[in-house]
């Protein structure tokens, strides 16, 4: 996390960098604060497993790779932890964060904008 800041701040002139930057900011914030792991409500988990799976979730377990099952009022800066969940018509489900959001549309500004291309930005200061 911590690699991916010091990236998006070395090219925070880029654009959609900032609003990307805020995203991790934001993500790095929860997950400090709650013991290194991305905190999720019991109630969003099981939004993502099946019905027996969710019946079996308890606060204080892992979750995944990266997350936590903690009760709302447990968890710090509970607002920004993982619990919005992408549409039950989805075939791919998830939860994912405010901090996420803003790391989606910081990346979707920098890969739209149309000036911004590799060649441009590989070649600087290089003349042909």
């Amino acid at each position: 996390m911590l690699a991916l800041l010091g990236f998006a701040w070395l090219n925070r002139r880029a654009p959609g960098m900032k609003v990307l930057l805020l995203g991790l900011a934001l993500n790095l914030m929860v997950i400090a604060s709650n013991g290194g792991f991305m905190p999720i409500s019991p109630h969003t988990a099981a939004g993502l497993v099946s019905t027996q799976a969710g019946a079996d979730l308890e606060a204080g377990e892992r979750f995944g790779a990266k997350d936590m099952i903690l009760e709302p009022g447990q968890t710090r800066f509970e607002w920004l932890a993982d619990r919005f969940l992408t549409p039950a018509g989805f075939s791919y489900r998830a939860a994912f964060s405010l901090g996420d959001v803003f790391i989606a549309i910081g990346a979707f500004i920098l890969l739209a904008h149309p000036g911004l291309s590799i060649s441009s930005t590989t070649n600087r200061g290089v003349s042909k």
